[in-house]
């Protein structure tokens, strides 16, 4: 019997997952695994930071139906949370919650008018591709490579074609390399990309992990006059991935589309995930975040980094997110280290799923792999190198 629905793969995440499964024979992040694949922070307290919410207040009002844009405290601490930290000027309605950043940007790309091209670094965010596929969006690749350090000048991704409507769109931090437009650079962006015939959508994931912390709003005089789109979540810096609770920023007219989008499409985000991310909105508790997270992935950053270097790594890494971009050498592929580090239940990311090109054994980014650091505590550090360097030992006899 032929199905009804149309076949679709995995994100290229998940199907290192599976593989590993079908190796190893548990899922990672079970007892006994390395987990660098995923992109996931500590769930635990780090010295200084915010102590975990175990528990929330909840009131039988609250297994009512939520609004469609989002609860009306939560939008609201979020809109105070860019304006205290970033010095914007927005409200409540300027902001749409989501079931996770992901959910948010494919709203708006979903959204995205049939005349407008996306303008995507050539190295990005494994679902990006599935993403802009599956819509059918037309979009053009910005060089990021090994020839440009994996850093695409604003000119790079603004174009010259002054009179075409593009939308531009990106991670930042970067996810996979971890390189951050911050101040001057950033200021720049979205000057030139969000405006008249341009947009600029921009996920910061991982806003928090950098020291500062950084973000689009510093930078957005009146966000109701632009056409920028800023995705943040609690996943990474609040260390809440489990909640599933990102949410948009952009202009009311365009935080009303999917505002309507949600009435009929989605229903809501659920008010327990809600009621748990206006807890950790608290100001005491941000301030803390804003301190200490960025110091204690700095320090696993730089640990891991010189590690990576003394067992003949190349490392193009930059100074946000929780990840490692690293070139093997003596041509040796991502491939060949994930089969030797799944008998010892570790795996990473293939430089291959990161490549919106999408060339396969062929890509130019075989042999690069991105190694997530965020969920490993700092007393498994011995571990993880000896693991990487048996199999690095194993790749290369």
């Amino acid at each position: 019997m032929s199905s009804f629905l149309k076949y679709v793969y995995p994100q290229g995440i998940y199907q290192t997952l599976y593989e590993f499964y079908n190796s190893f024979g548990s899922e990672m992040g079970e007892e006994n695994t390395s987990p660098w694949t995923q992109g996931s922070p500590l769930v635990s307290q780090i010295p200084d930071g915010p102590e975990p919410i175990q528990s929330i207040n909840v009131k039988l009002g609250d297994l009512s139906y939520p609004k469609s844009w989002g609860n009306p405290n939560l939008r609201k601490k979020i809109a105070d949370y860019y304006n205290h930290y970033y010095g914007s000027n927005i409200t409540m309605e300027n902001v749409m919650v989501f079931a996770g950043g992901r959910p948010g940007l494919l709203a708006v790309l979903m959204f995205l008018s049939n005349d407008v091209t996306v303008r995507v670094s050539s190295t990005e965010y494994t679902p990006y591709y599935d993403i802009l596929e599956f819509l059918k969006k037309k979009y053009v690749l910005v060089d990021s490579s090994e020839k440009n350090s994996f850093k695409p000048s604003i000119d790079d991704f603004v174009g010259n074609k002054k009179n075409q409507r593009q939308l531009i769109f990106l991670s930042n931090p970067s996810n996979p390399t971890g390189i951050t437009k911050k101040g001057d650079t950033l200021k720049e962006l979205v000057e030139r990309s969000a405006f008249r015939n341009s947009g600029l959508l921009i996920d910061e994931a991982y806003e928090i992990i950098s020291n500062p912390p950084v973000s689009a709003m510093s930078y957005i005089k009146n966000i109701n006059n632009s056409n920028l789109f800023v995705c943040g979540a609690a996943t990474k810096g609040l260390q809440a991935p489990g909640i599933r609770v990102g949410w948009v920023v952009a202009s009311k007219n365009n935080i009303e589309i999917l505002g309507n989008f949600s009435s009929f499409g989605i229903g809501g985000v659920s008010r327990l995930s809600q009621i748990y991310l206006e807890n950790l909105l608290e100001r005491g508790r941000t301030d803390l975040a804003h301190s200490a997270i960025p110091k204690f992935y700095d320090r696993q950053r730089l640990k891991y980094a010189d590690a990576f270097t003394k067992i003949g790594l190349d490392i193009f890494s930059g100074s946000g997110g929780f990840y490692h971009w690293c070139k093997l050498k003596n041509n040796k592929t991502a491939e060949d280290l994930n089969r030797a580090l799944f008998k010892s239940g570790a795996a990473i990311l293939k430089g291959n799923d990161c490549d919106m090109k999408r060339e396969g054994d062929e890509s130019s980014l075989r042999n690069f792999f991105r190694f997530s650091f965020g969920s490993l505590a700092p007393d498994s550090f011995k571990g993880n190198i000896e693991i990487l360097s048996k199999a690095l030992a194993t790749i290369n006899q």
